[in-house]
């Protein structure tokens, strides 16, 4: 009797340990991919980040890390659940090395992204007016250096605007070279200066929708994108590289990273 009562309450013990559901907890430590596709796009007084998605479904945001060197100490400037970032604190004429790092749910960081992604901020200025050095000289000249309209034949000018027998140009002085760029969306899609094809003419015919470049006197770089036409008049947007002999006029991205420096403020989540 007393072996049958002992081998009921085993029984019993035994099926409810078997019918309870025991709960594990596994920390997750696996970080996501880099991120790919990185690029930067130089603005005024701003660069414009933007990358792929990771594919990772636990993947919550990125973080953002600037260096003002390729092989520097890199910072975190700021974190992002999209896959674009305005890094607003950028000042123009200075250059700019970026990189970008995955975080999930669990808070673990991936390696950071592989593409160098850098540009230098420049000026910019839309819908400058310029009118024929034939009628109106005092106002037929720009100078990208100041930002400013002025006389045709000032020593600061760069380019100046004339309208004769029916067609439009640009001109330059001798000292200065101009290309026609060709028909463009906006003004930002010609990313960087040509190393030839300057007019040997030193003019160029102006038309609606193409973009130029220009090459001053002191080796700086400009471009311009034509906005509207008349005889009495031209309207353009443009932007100037500070940075003398710099013919990025937009991004520069290309593949490989040398071994990356983190600075005292960079994230590494889970070191």
């Amino acid at each position: 009797c007393h072996k049958r009562i002992i081998f009921i309450i085993a029984s019993i013990v035994l099926s409810f340990t078997i019918g309870c559901e025991t709960d594990i907890f596994v920390p997750d430590t696996t970080p996501p991919s880099s991120p790919r596709g990185l690029y930067a796009v130089a603005r005024d007084n701003q660069v414009n980040l933007y990358w792929d998605y990771n594919r990772e479904s636990d993947v919550q945001g990125y973080d953002i890390y600037v260096s003002s060197s390729y092989s520097g100490r890199y910072e975190l400037i700021g974190s992002t659940h999209g896959n674009y970032f305005y890094d607003k604190g950028a000042v123009n004429g200075k250059t700019y090395y970026y990189a970008v790092a995955a975080f999930d749910n669990s808070e673990n960081e991936s390696d950071l992204s592989r593409d160098v992604a850098y540009a230098t901020p420049r000026p910019e200025g839309l819908d400058v007016i310029l009118t024929d050095y034939r009628t109106r000289p005092s106002t037929a000249g720009y100078d990208f250096s100041t930002y400013s309209v002025g006389n045709y034949n000032d020593q600061y000018t760069d380019v100046f605007f004339e309208y004769y027998n029916g067609v439009y140009y640009m001109d330059v002085w001798d000292d200065t070279d101009i290309k026609d760029m060709g028909y463009t969306n906006s003004l930002y899609d010609i990313e960087v200066a040509p190393a030839s094809g300057w007019s040997t003419t030193k003019d160029v015919l102006l038309t609606v929708g193409k973009t130029y470049v220009v090459w001053t006197l002191d080796d700086h770089y400009a471009k311009l994108r034509v906005i509207s036409l008349s005889s009495s008049r031209v309207v353009f947007d443009w932007t100037y590289q500070l940075q003398k002999g710099n013919p990025s006029l937009k991004r520069t991205v290309s593949e490989g990273r040398l071994e990356i420096k983190l600075g005292p403020g960079a994230s590494n989540r889970n070191k």
